[in-house]
């Protein structure tokens, strides 16, 4: 049975101490590298927390409904490592019966029927997101006390807005081909991975074949300098 999405990515990868995305913010100057064993380790904390806390089952839907951001990496990677299908904005009312969703602060109301809603705080070091409103809670504070290790299920159900793993898999690994993405290399972008499309082709597409992501958030005029400060071979805009 295929491995999960998360498994797979992690799986392929030799050198834990290379840089694995690298956030920046152009309206902010925010910039936030984190290693593939830092991004694991969140991703394991976030599995945790819906398989020990919120007792989620393989196949169990997970709204996420996030901007691109360090912590939305660690999220969906959390989700699928988890055995859940993710479901973007885009399908969150027409499914209906998801227990638990991820969301910022300005979206809250959006999600009035998801029973358990976690809003991240989007802040380079997962400060507490402050005057949530009853039964909303903050990612940073429930996802700091689990554990940084994580032995998944071998899931290969549904992955993300009705695609399965497998599915999933191979439209990340022919994005990463068509675009000239090869394995250890860097990859700066700015293309959004809100959508489900943008999560396979410009989130997970260079992750899939252990390339590193350089994410540019509000990019400020051209990229070159930048992408040859941060080595990376390909540029996505």
């Amino acid at each position: 049975m295929t491995a999960t999405i998360t498994a797979a990515v992690f799986g392929g990868i030799d050198d834990h101490t290379r840089p694995a995305l690298t956030f920046y913010d152009d309206a902010t100057g925010e910039r936030t590298e984190l290693s593939w064993a830092t991004l694991a380790n969140w991703a394991a904390k976030t599995a945790h927390l819906l398989v020990d806390e919120v007792l989620l089952e393989p196949g169990d839907n997970v709204v996420v409904d996030l901007p691109e951001h360090w912590q939305t990496a660690g999220i969906l990677l959390g989700c699928w490592w988890a055995g859940a299908e993710v479901r973007t904005r885009a399908q969150a009312e027409q499914i209906g019966d998801a227990m638990v969703g991820f969301t910022d602060r300005g979206h809250v109301n959006a999600h009035p029927d998801i029973e358990d809603l976690i809003v991240a705080p989007l802040d380079p070091f997962a400060m507490p997101v402050p005057g949530l409103p009853p039964g909303v809670s903050d990612y940073g504070t429930r996802v700091r006390i689990h554990g940084d290790q994580f032995a998944g299920p071998a899931h290969a159900g549904g992955a993300l807005d009705g695609r399965t793993t497998i599915e999933v898999l191979d439209a990340a690994h022919a994005a990463a081909s068509g675009a000239g993405v090869t394995p250890g290399g860097r990859v700066l972008s700015t293309l959004e991975w809100a959508s489900a499309a943008g999560m396979v082709d410009h989130f997970l597409a260079p992750l899939s074949v252990g390339a590193g992501l350089v994410w540019v958030a509000n990019p400020d005029g051209d990229q070159s300098a930048r992408a040859t400060t941060e080595r990376a071979g390909v540029v996505l805009t």
